[in-house]
Parts: C-alpha cells; structure tokens; sequence
C-alpha cells in the first residue's frame, strides 16, 4: 500500500513539471491579477469662495509728529508715553519769560504809536484851522497830514509786531491737535530745545489705514464689480496679524492710489479697519485677505495632480474603466485644491488618488467618491 501511494506522488509531481514546461514553451500568460480598486470623482461646476492674501502696511489714520516751534527749557511735561489725550489737551511748556517780555514791549511800542498818532491827528487839525484862514499856505497841511499817516503806519506794525509776539508766546504751549494717543517722548523736564526738535508723536488710532497692492488685472476685476455693484469680497475683507490670528473687525477699501506702478504693474488699495481697542498700532504689519465668489467653476484636488516638466496632469476614466493622462491647465489654489482654467469639463471623471499605482492605459476598478463627503481641508 505505501508502494502504490509513492508511485502516485511521483505520477503527479511529473504532470505538474510537464504542464509548467508546456506553458511556459508555447508562451501562454498566467490568469491577471485582480484589478486595483482606485477612488475617481467626478467634476462638477461649482461655486466657491477664493481668498487671496497680500502684505499689509498698517498706519494710523491720523499720525503726526509733535515739534518744538521756539527754541526755550522744557518747563512742564503734561502726558506720559501712551497715554490717550483729548484735543486740544496740553502736552507741554515752555519756559515763556523771554516770549512773554517780548510781548510786553510790543504793547508798549504799540501804545506809544497810538499816542504819535493822536498827536499828529490834533496837529493835523490846528493846521487846517490856520490853512483855513489864509494865515498859513496849505503844504503845512499836507505836511501834517503825512505825519498823521506815519503814525498809523507805525500802528499797523507795532500790532503786527504784538501778533508775532503773542504767537510765540502760545507756541511755548504745545497742545494736542486731535484725540489719540502719545509715542515716546525723548526729550524730558529742564531739557533745552531748539525749534523743530521732535517731542513725541500722537497717533489717532480708532481707526486705521492698511496699504496693499493688487494687480492690474485684480484692479480691473474689482472696478467693473463696484460699477456693477456686485460682491467683490474688497467691502469685507480680513487682516491677519503678525501672530497668525485674525483681526476681529472686517475693513472696506475705501480708497487707491492714481498710478499704476510701471514697475510692478500693480496699484495701491487703502482699506479702513475700525480698532476701537487700539489693538492695532501705527506701523503694524500683517496680511489682508480678500475673498472673492466664484461662480461655476471646476475644482480639482491637489492630490489628483500629476506635475511633469511644469504641466498639469490627471488620469481621466474612460471607456472600458482605463485611465488616460491628461493635461490641463490650473488656476489659483484654494487650500488644497486647484481651479481648473482650461483642459477639462464638467462630468470628466479623475482618479482621486493613487495616482502612484497605476500608469496610463491601466485598466481599473474605479470606485466613485461623493465630492460633498470630502474635508473642506481637502476639497472645497
């Protein structure tokens, strides 16, 4: 018995080497492997929200530099570093001694020109009494009455002369010109300064002006939107400060430059940020980010993409489930997805991803994804 049972295994561990040689000699294929199961999609018109960021310069709406207009010893300093200060609140003064006995002979010499004037006046009128008679001829006359004109002259100048006076004497007090908010100050209490020495600078900072530059043909896209008075996402738009976080208010651009920069090709836009916390100070930085809606466009994930020698590249399902390379061309990016400009058409059907495991001509198991199952971090 276990003779017959060898002889059996022998007999077929021959049949199995002879049937391995015929198949390999007369060039018969093994069966195919199961297909690879990949996930496709199908493209769909959509609409959307594109946010596009651009570097901010950030200003107060109001920033002034605060300078000495006479020379003199600081006397008083009023305010402290960046502390809030009311229109017209005093900030600091000067010494006024030398400005106020300045002002003071300028009175007098106004005064004593107002006598010169009443006694030419009464002089003028004895003269015309005696020209009136014959007694005197009339140049006497025109004599006296040149004299009158003299002192009013000396009048007219001795009060612009206590004008000047009365000025300087008010610039050696330094008050504020609007509500805002006090910078540094330099200089401190007995220091001598100059005329035009910086004392602080006050900031206006309830609201604030953000500088950014768009392109020429943003700008033109933005300008027809405002005609048409359709959303151009630049009534509404965010700032990103330098912490990463966002700005709680939202700002309008209220405002551009008159140029075009032939160098760039790009033009200034000013948008207003309300700030009534004073979060935001003069000579910020940050990002403004402007959305604007896009209506009926294709969307293609980024991990769909083939990139090869700067093109853009997706398999699309065909006939028969095989998958052909074709390329297209892309727009802006929208977190993890891109914009599709030319080169595909609402129901192509793309694989997904995978992209790694199958060549073009493969043949696959497509299994289709529901676009409105996928992450917004993935495809929106």
């Amino acid at each position: 018995m276990k003779i017959f049972i060898g002889y059996l295994s022998a007999i077929a561990i021959v049949t199995l080497i002879a049937t391995t040689g015929c198949n390999s000699s007369d060039g018969q294929t093994e069966p195919k492997p199961d297909l690879v199961v990949v996930p496709v999609l199908r493209l769909a018109l959509k609409d959307t929200i594109l946010e596009k960021e651009y570097v901010a310069d950030i200003q107060a709406s109001k920033n002034v530099e605060i300078r000495a207009m006479v020379p003199g010893f600081i006397e008083k300093i009023m305010v402290d570093e960046g502390q809030e200060v009311k229109k017209g609140q005093l900030l600091f003064q000067l010494n006024a001694a030398e400005y106020q006995t300045e002002l003071s002979k300028t009175k007098a010499a106004l005064a004593d020109a107002v006598a010169e004037e009443r006694s030419a006046m009464v002089e003028e009128k004895r003269v015309k009494i005696l020209v009136d008679k014959n007694i005197i001829s009339s140049t006497e006359y025109d004599l006296a009455d040149s004299k009158v004109k003299s002192a009013q002259a000396k009048i007219g100048e001795a009060k612009s002369a206590e004008d000047a006076a009365a000025i300087r004497l008010s610039y050696t007090y330094i008050c504020s010109p609007f509500t805002g908010v006090i910078d540094r100050i330099p200089e401190k209490v007995g220091s001598l300064v100059d005329q035009g020495t910086l004392l602080t600078c006050i900031s206006d900072l309830q609201s604030m002006y953000t500088y950014f530059s768009v392109s020429e043909n943003e700008y033109l896209k933005y300008a027809k939107a405002t005609k048409a008075n359709k959303f151009s996402g630049y009534d509404n738009i965010k700032l990103i400060m330098a912490d990463g976080s966002e700005f709680p208010y939202k700002g309008k651009v209220e405002t551009m430059e008159s140029e075009i920069d032939s160098h760039t090709g790009s033009i200034a836009f000013r948008a207003t940020f309300p700030n009534p916390e004073h979060l935001l100070k003069h000579g910020a930085s940050g990002k403004i980010v402007v959305a604007n809606a896009l209506d009926n466009v294709l969307i293609v994930p980024q991990k769909s993409i083939t990139e090869i020698q700067d093109k853009s590249f997706v398999y699309v399902l065909e006939k028969g489930n095989i998958v052909r390379m074709k390329s297209f061309v892309p727009g802006a990016k929208i977190n993890e997805s891109v914009i599709v400009q030319s080169g595909l058409s609402p129901n192509d059907v793309i694989v997904y991803e995978g992209t790694q495991n199958i060549e073009d001509g493969s043949s696959i198991t497509p299994k289709y994804i529901n676009a409105d199952n996928l992450t917004a971090a993935s495809f929106q």
